[in-house]
């Protein structure tokens, strides 16, 4: 495994000597000033949540810097990863967690599920990342406007019934939603509905057995956050 404290100018030197495949997603990259991106790999979780929340307020001030899209990045990438966290959120074509935090190819392991659930294919998924690309940070991120919480919440107002396999995605919310206040207005009740939706999916996945050791080792961070279509800002939960 690559040293996580080289810069990505060190690990350029070494791809020229050992190849490409070497780089492992921190290797240096060349920007059009023809300057080098030294920005060292995160060395824990606490780095990796404070490039990611720079990333996205780069994202809201709309000034996205691009990163890591080029060909002689990606060329750097085509042999092994080493993302420096990975995120579960939704399938909506609204969020996708590369833009939001504004980085590139190697940068993030993304999981997309409807409604950010968290299924057997998930925990798999999530597995992967934690034990073979040793992500240190995880993000549980739900976003306001959620279709599938949308309708969880309807069916919970008795207003709708789903067809069956959307059924299934509401079957794996409800549970989290039980506490909510139904007579609140409809927009409070929907923003409530997707925070409670997050930690839900989290105290799921506390509830594995691998997380628990992984979280006591604290070899991984788990948080959760809400992503604000209307700003851009993803709000990160206490």
């Amino acid at each position: 495994m690559i040293n996580p404290f080289v810069t990505r100018r060190q690990l350029l030197s070494g791809a020229c000597c050992v190849g490409l495949g070497m780089a492992v997603g921190v290797a240096a990259e060349t920007t059009e000033s023809g300057t080098i991106d030294v920005e060292p790999y995160p060395r824990d979780a606490n780095e990796a949540l404070a490039r990611l929340k720079l990333g996205n307020q780069r994202f809201i001030d709309d000034k996205p810097r691009h990163a890591h899209e080029k060909a002689s990045w990606r060329s750097l990438l085509v042999e092994s990863q080493k993302p420096y966290a990975t995120i579960i959120g939704c399938s909506d074509s609204r969020v996708p967690p590369e833009l939001i935090f504004d980085v590139g190819f190697g940068d993030l392991f993304t999981i997309r599920i409807a409604g950010n659930i968290i299924a057997e294919d998930v925990i798999g998924s999530l597995q992967y990342a934690v034990a073979h690309l040793h992500t240190h940070l995880v993000i549980v991120m739900g976003h306001e406007g959620c279709g599938a919480v949308t309708a969880t919440v309807d069916e919970m107002l008795s207003k709708t019934k789903e067809l069956k396999h959307i059924e299934s995605l509401i079957k794996s919310i409800k549970p989290g939603l039980k506490m909510l206040n139904l007579k609140q207005d409809r927009d409070s009740l929907l923003r409530a509905a997707v925070e409670a939706n997050v930690r839900w999916s989290i105290q799921e996945l506390l509830a594995l057995p691998g997380a628990k050791r992984a979280l006591r080792d604290k070899r991984v961070t788990l948080i959760g956050a809400v992503y604000e279509l209307n700003t851009g800002h993803v709000r990160f939960l206490g």
